[in-house]
C-alpha cells in the first residue's frame, strides 16, 4: 500500500543551514570576526577606522588578481607570474610618462594591454603548446621581472600630477574607505555572477573536474584556459596601475612576492589546488583576513620574518583546511546514504 511521504524542497530548512554553517567559507568569516575582536582588544589601533583604510588599501591590489586567479585555478592551472606582470606594466607606465610620450589616461589603457598582453603569452605556451602551467609562469615570473629593470633599472618615476595620486587613494565621501573599492566590487560582482549562475562558470568547474570530458561535451577547453590568462594579465595591469598612484612610485620592483599573496588568499578562500572547486566569497573573505592579520602584526612590532613565517603558514592551511573540509563532508554523506540506504532495505 502506498502512503504519502512529504519531502522537503532540497536546500531548504535546518539541514541547508547547517551545511551553510559549516561550509569553509562560513568558516572564514567566523575566522575573520575573531581575528578583528581579539586584534582589536588586543593590539592599540586595530581598531581605528586608519587601519582599516591601510587594510583596505593594502587588500585591493590582491583582491583585484585574486579574482581572476580563482577562475584560472578552478580551470586546474596557475600563473605565478603576475607580481612581475604589475613590475612591469608599472615599469613601462612610468618610463613612457619620463619620456612625456603621452598623456596618463592613454598610458593607463597602454598598461591593460600590455598586460593582456604578457597572459595571451603564458596563455599561448599553456594551450598551444601544451606546456604546465606552472612551469610557463615561472618562467616568465623571472622574465617579466627581467624585462621590468631592462625598462627601469633602479630607478624611480614619481612625478606624476598630485591629482592623480590623491585621487587614487581618495575616501569615498563620508567614510574612510576608498573610492577604488567601488571598482573592486564592481569586477567582483561581475566575476561572481559568471561563475556562478552561468554556462560558462559551470564550464570552469567542468574543466577543472575532468579536460578530457569538458572537450567531448563541447566546452572549448583550451580557448577557456587562453582567455582567462589574458585576463589575468589585464587585472594584473590594473594592480599595477593602481599601484603606482598609490605610492606615487613606478619601479621596476613594484609588487615583488605578491604573487604569493594572491595565491594564499585564493587557496585560503577554498579553491582547490587540483581544480574543480571554489568560490570567490571564500577567495575575498581570505583576502580580507590575510590583510587585517597582517596589518595587525606589523602594528604589533612582528618581525618581517615573523610575517613571512605567518603567511606560509596560512598557505599550507589553505590547501589542506579546505580539503579536510570537503573530505570530512563527503564522509558524513556517504555514511547518510548507507544509513538511509538500510533503513529503506529494513523496511
Amino acid at each position: 500500500m502506498a502512503t504519502d511521504t512529504l519531502v522537503k524542497p532540497a536546500g531548504t530548512g535546518p539541514v541547508a543551514w547547517r551545511r551553510l554553517l559549516g561550509s569553509w567559507d562560513a568558516i572564514l568569516i567566523l575566522a575573520l570576526l575573531l581575528v578583528v575582536l581579539v586584534a582589536t582588544a588586543t593590539i592599540e589601533g586595530v581598531g581605528s577606522p586608519r587601519f582599516y583604510r591601510f587594510v583596505v588599501l593594502e587588500a585591493i591590489p590582491i583582491a583585484l588578481i585574486a579574482l581572476p586567479m580563482t577562475l584560472v585555478i578552478i580551470t586546474g592551472e596557475i600563473d605565478l607570474s603576475v607580481a612581475s606582470t604589475v613590475g612591469l606594466t608599472c615599469s613601462v607606465l612610468g618610463q613612457l610618462w619620463y619620456l612625456g610620450v603621452t598623456s596618463l589616461p592613454v598610458l593607463i589603457v597602454v598598461s591593460l594591454l600590455l598586460g593582456a598582453v604578457l597572459g595571451a603569452v603564458n596563455g599561448v605556451f599553456v594551450t598551444a603548446f601544451g606546456l604546465p602551467s606552472l612551469a610557463v609562469t615561472i618562467g616568465t615570473l623571472a622574465l617579466y621581472r627581467g624585462l621590468a629593470y631592462v625598462v627601469l633599472g633602479d630607478r624611480a618615476i614619481a612625478d606624476y600630477p598630485p591629482a592623480w595620486t590623491q585621487n587614487a587613494v581618495a575616501p569615498i565621501p563620508g567614510t574612510v574607505i576608498p573610492w577604488f573599492v567601488l571598482v573592486l566590487a564592481a569586477l567582483a560582482v561581475m566575476c561572481g555572477v559568471v561563475l556562478h549562475t552561468t554556462p560558462i562558470g559551470r564550464s570552469l568547474y567542468a574543466i577543472g573536474n575532468n579536460a578530457e570530458a569538458s572537450t567531448f561535451a563541447g566546452i572549448s577547453v583550451l580557448r577557456t584556459k587562453f582567455w582567462l590568462f589574458v585576463a589575468t594579465g589585464a587585472m594584473s595591469a590594473l594592480a599595477g596601475v593602481f599601484w603606482t598612484f598609490r605610492f606615487a612610485s613606478a619601479r621596476a620592483d613594484n609588487a615583488t612576492g605578491l604573487e604569493l599573496a594572491v595565491v594564499a588568499a585564493v587557496l585560503l578562500g577554498g579553491v582547490s589546488i587540483f581544480g574543480g572547486r571554489g568560490g570567490l566569497v571564500g577567495v575575498l573573505a581570505a583576502v580580507a583576513l590575510l590583510g587585517v592579520l597582517r596589518n595587525a602584526l606589523q602594528l604589533a612590532d612582528v618581525p618581517a620574518n615573523a610575517l613571512t613565517i605567518v603567511t606560509g603558514t596560512l598557505l599550507i592551511l589553505s590547501v589542506v583546511g579546505p580539503n579536510l573540509v570537503h573530505m570530512t563532508r563527503e564522509r558524513i554523506r556517504r555514511r547518510r546514504l548507507v544509513t538511509t540506504t538500510l533503513e529503506r532495505a529494513s523496511s
